[in-house]
């Protein structure tokens, strides 16, 4: 589920793929996210895009995709991470992840990867886990959200909670051995008993990575537009408090470390490609609306099916929406802003060179911002790293953008 980057607006150009300015043998990527937009139902809290496919579009998209993952694999170095996201990408058929994957394997160095696709519950099955794990696929990330059938309606999730235990005992079967489960916390008329008994529950099947997200309402998503309707009220912001104090002890206890600000895993099992975004790595992107990072250039392919296919006779690069150029103050805002929720933090050093290049009063006034928080608190000095505190990891966002308004 966490698979799209904080971007923050900067220079902005709509002249084609910005791949088509870089050179192809610049140092490649490490780490490619793929987006299979097709769903059975869309969510009511979600503002990813996909597409209830009504057409049976899912060999011309997967032909499309491969044509595109061709024109970016001259960009990639061996790969360190794959995420496969949606949308449900275990809705393809497993015909089209087994011709999806050969194409993968000729375009890309998989032998080290951490390769992670998406599940949806209801389409886990023996034969597309078989498949994937044929294919390198190594890591799960399966949809869980609640354990409890009223909050999986509230959130207009449908599947049956038995069958995220049958997931995962499936997936084991097939020999994916590390899952990862998404867990949404402050549901309108939850509790905090009711979220307890959630994180039991995922901790009683024994995946080595959660994602515990509090419940946000995305401008233009069925969920915020029930809220302003009043068909229900948001939870209150110190239940919400009490359930995020609630999923760090509880976590912490049975061995899991929260290693950024929504995602906790045993030790060794933090995901490289979450870690990848949240560093400000470089990555590929393929499908519609997928976000790339490369050379210092963001992009976002096209959030539309349509013309993703129709540029499928031309091969290559698809339609992006928008793309930023490199800018070295956005670059440094951005790794601020990621970086801080990180366990880790961030260097402090590295910080405060590439400040100097862009200002040379600017490295002065991040170290005043981080002694004001230093003293709340909030952060700490930890070698050469700015690390906030479990108090500031609570308040991380408004913390970075305390930084931020420095540059």
């Amino acid at each position: 589920m966490d698979r799209t980057p904080i971007t923050i607006a900067g220079q902005r150009s709509t002249s084609g793929h910005p791949l088509e300015s870089v050179s192809a043998t610049s140092a490649g990527a490490r780490s490619l996210y793929v987006h299979v937009p097709f769903c059975f139902h869309k969510c009511h809290y979600c503002d990813f895009y996909s597409i209830v496919d009504s057409r049976d579009r899912q060999e011309p998209f997967t032909e499309r995709l491969m044509r595109e993952l061709e024109a970016i694999s001259p960009y990639a170095g061996p790969l360190a991470s794959v995420f496969v996201g949606g949308g449900t990408p275990t809705l393809l058929r497993p015909d089209l992840w087994r011709w999806l994957l050969s194409t993968m394997h000729e375009r890309f160095d998989l032998a080290n990867a951490e390769f992670t696709v998406e599940c949806n519950p209801e389409t886990a099955s023996a034969e597309l886990f078989d498949v994937l794990v044929g294919g390198g696929v190594n890591r799960l990330s399966i949809g869980a959200q609640s354990f409890n059938t009223n909050h999986l309606e509230t959130l207009e999730r449908w599947h049956d909670p038995d069958n995220v235990e049958r997931s995962v005992e499936l997936a084991r079967a097939a020999g994916i051995d590390r899952q990862s489960i998404d867990l949404i916390f402050a549901v309108p008329g939850q509790t905090l008993a009711e979220w307890r008994s959630d994180l039991d529950h995922a901790l009683g099947l024994g995946a080595s990575h959660l994602s515990c997200y509090a419940l946000t309402y995305e401008p233009n998503t069925a969920m915020t537009t029930r809220l302003r309707r009043g068909d229900f009220e948001p939870a209150d912001e110190d239940l919400e408090a009490d359930m995020l104090e609630c999923t760090l002890g509880t976590l912490r206890s049975a061995g899991y470390e929260r290693y950024e600000v929504s995602n906790y895993a045993r030790p060794g099992d933090e995901c490289r490609h979450n870690l990848a975004y949240w560093r400000q790595d470089e990555w590929l992107a393929a499908g519609p609306s997928a976000s790339g990072h490369f050379a210092g250039w963001r992009w976002k392919n096209a959030p539309k099916l349509e013309p993703y296919l129709r540029e499928s006779a031309d091969g290559g690069l698809p339609p992006v929406v928008d793309a930023e150029a490199p800018d070295s103050a956005r670059a440094l805002a951005e790794r601020l802003m990621t970086g801080l929720r990180l366990r880790e933090g961030i260097e402090r050093q590295a910080v405060l060179r590439d400040a100097a290049a862009i200002d040379a009063d600017l490295p002065q006034q991040l170290i005043a911002e981080a002694e004001s928080h230093e003293r709340r608190g909030h952060l700490v000095v930890d070698g050469d790293r700015w690390r906030l505190t479990d108090t500031g990891i609570m308040l991380a966002d408004g913390i970075a953008s305390a930084f931020m308004m420095r540059i």
